[in-house]
């Protein structure tokens, strides 16, 4: 069987959010099922020999991603919100955007001490997503073995804010 060209799902929205930036839609992708499934599949190829225990998405397309490839890999899955969305006690990692800071958080007993941990989002661009989830799993004794994306934005050089990390995307943008 030929792998399917996943780029061919991936929609360039021209200034979204914001005037200058091209936006890389996965919509598309979702809404195929045999592109959705293969990048799943290999996705889950990536992440399997790393025996995670765990899967940790933050909102919203990463709970997408994360989930499914939980399924797929028979582990759990944690999810990363914005301050004030999880009912439970939380511990919160900050993270720098262009004109400001935000802030994701998860649950205190989401992660036990020593969890094999995979950190997933559905793009890796300037890093600080990807940066806050893995300091949220180290505030936990979680054990980061991989951040993993279906895209990156390898220009924006979002790795050097992970370094040190085991890091994947199925499609790079240069």
């Amino acid at each position: 069987m030929t792998e399917l060209d996943l780029t061919t799902f991936i929609r360039d929205v021209p200034d979204f959010p914001s005037k200058g930036i091209l936006f890389k839609d996965v919509m598309p992708l979702l809404a195929d099922p045999a592109a959705f499934r293969e990048s799943i599949d290999r996705l889950a190829a990536w992440a399997g020999p790393r025996a995670p225990d765990v899967i940790l998405g933050a909102e919203a397309r990463g709970f997408i991603f994360g989930g499914a490839l939980a399924y797929a890999l028979g582990c759990g899955f944690v999810t990363a919100r914005k301050p004030g969305k999880l009912p439970w006690t939380t511990v919160e990692a900050s993270y720098d955007l262009e004109y400001g800071t935000d802030a994701l958080q998860v649950h205190v007993d989401a992660i036990e001490k020593g969890a094999r941990v995979i950190v997933l989002d559905d793009v890796l661009a300037t890093g600080g997503t990807a940066r806050a989830k893995i300091d949220l799993v180290n505030q936990l004794g979680g054990q980061v073995v991989g951040a993993l994306f279906l895209i990156e934005l390898s220009f924006l050089h979002g790795r050097d804010r992970i370094a040190g990390t085991d890091v994947h995307a199925l499609i790079d943008y240069s």
